[in-house]
Order: structure tokens, then C-alpha cells, then sequence
């Protein structure tokens, strides 16, 4: 974990979407492993991570105080915590969220729910980068499969090179004034089909860096995201309980 010399990190949380992928019939973020809620393990890694001075939680529409009960116990003493409704889309609830982080925020880490058990150092680390001069940061693993570009009728366009690929994970690092710009660039543009925030930032012809992650950070997605989650949980409990 590095050090971060900056004076307030904010941390923003869009969980308000359903994740109709994992088929549980509500929002995704609510869903519990681990008999905690996803939204619970992350911002408990978050705030674990000893530098997230604020919290804003983009929550599902009108369960804004519920998900505020939920999880202000896992805020460290003197750290703010915000609860607003969050929008149709990510970007829209990102961009709700951005609007509540108190003033002296000047880093912002955008972490998804769904990533729920990224270590509390990948927080510090990517914090760090970006209080030590670059304006986006996001963790990023090796790619290991073979990947193809396809057309519309399946056949192969093409095979990239997947030295130079990443999966890119969160949380995802910002300066507060090149993310601010990126979701208002957007917003004037109508443009809603990015699936991340470091896309957003690319678009306005910002650099990211990317630097590396951890297989932990994996995205809960799928029912066999779950079972995976739940036996990283009960590792961790393991290594805990065998502890001198």
C-alpha cells in the first residue's frame, strides 16, 4: 500500500443498477455474499484502505435512507457519508454522485459495487497514483485468453495482440476537475454508451495510466461470480481465524 500525500479522497459508488445478468430480482448492490450486501464489502474495502475521506452512494431510486442505515457503520470516525438517488444510467448516477462530494475533494476514486471484494490497498494505490500527478488511473489485469474481433455474421476480423491488452478493473482514479469535465463533455454530447469512466476521460483526449491490479477485483456478474466470491470470503475468514 503507498502513502497518498493529498489532503481529501472521494470515493463514489453508482449502485443503483439491477444486474439483470445475475438474475436475483433486485438491484445487483443490495444482493448479499457472504451474508453481506456487495455494496457493504465495498465500501468497507474502500474506507479500509485508511484514505477515502468521503463516501456518496448513488443508490437505487427511493432507497436512498435504507442504503444510508446500511452501511454508515462502516464509515472510520470523522469520514462523510452521502446517499442519493441514483440515475437510468451509470454515467448518470456517477454524475449525480460527483455533484455531492464535498469541496476539498481533489482525487475521486469510482469504484463499482459489483467489484465488491478489490483489497483495500488497490484503493491506496490507485489514490496514489493519481495524487502523484496523473490526471486517470485504473488497475488493469493481463489478458489470458485468446481474443477475436468478429463481425456481424461471427467470422473472425481479426486477432489483437494480447500482450498489449488489460482487463481493466475499479476503483478507477481521477483528478476531480478532468472527471467532472469527462461527464460534462458527455452529457452535452448525449453521449450514454461508455462503459466505464476511464472511457469518458479518454474521449475528452486525456491520458490513462494504467497500472496494475488484482484478481480479487473481479466483477460479480454471473451466478458462478457468486459461488467464487463466496469462497474468496470464506479464505479470508480462514487466513483471519489462523492468525497468532
Amino acid at each position: 500500500m503507498v502513502e497518498v500525500t493529498v489532503a481529501a479522497v472521494g470515493l463514489v459508488i453508482p449502485a443503483a443498477g439491477l444486474g439483470e445478468r445475475l438474475g436475483v430480482g433486485m438491484p445487483k448492490a443490495l444482493f448479499a455474499v457472504g451474508g453481506e450486501s456487495l455494496l457493504v464489502h465495498a465500501v468497507r474495502a474502500g474506507t479500509a484502505s485508511g484514505v477515502v475521506t468521503s463516501v456518496v452512494v448513488a443508490a437505487p431510486m427511493g432507497q436512498a435512507a435504507s442504503v444510508h442505515s446500511m452501511i454508515e457503520r462502516e464509515l472510520p470516525a470523522g469520514a462523510a457519508l452521502r446517499v442519493v438517488d441514483g440515475g437510468a444510467t451509470r454515467q448518470a448516477s456517477v454524475r449525480a454522485a460527483l455533484a455531492e462530494l464535498p469541496a476539498d475533494v481533489r482525487v475521486v476514486l469510482v469504484h463499482d459495487a459489483a467489484r465488491c471484494l478489490a483489497p483495500a490497498a488497490l484503493f491506496a494505490d490507485v489514490a496514489a497514483a493519481v495524487a502523484g500527478g496523473d490526471d486517470a488511473v485504473v488497475p488493469g489485469l493481463g489478458v489470458v485468453d485468446t481474443l477475436k474481433e468478429v463481425g456481424p455474421l461471427g467470422e473472425v476480423i481479426a486477432t489483437p495482440d494480447r500482450s498489449r491488452l488489460r482487463a481493466v478493473q475499479t476503483p478507477q482514479g481521477f483528478t476531480r476537475e478532468i472527471l467532472e469535465r469527462a461527464h460534462h463533455e458527455a452529457l452535452r454530447r448525449g453521449d450514454n454508451d461508455v462503459s466505464d469512466d476511464a472511457g469518458l476521460v479518454e474521449r475528452i483526449g486525456c491520458p490513462v495510466r494504467v497500472i496494475p491490479g488484482h484478481a480479487e477485483a473481479f466483477k460479480v456478474t454471473r451466478p458462478l461470480d457468486v459461488e467464487l466470491a463466496e469462497a474468496v470470503l470464506t479464505s479470508r475468514r480462514g487466513t483471519v481465524e489462523e492468525s497468532p
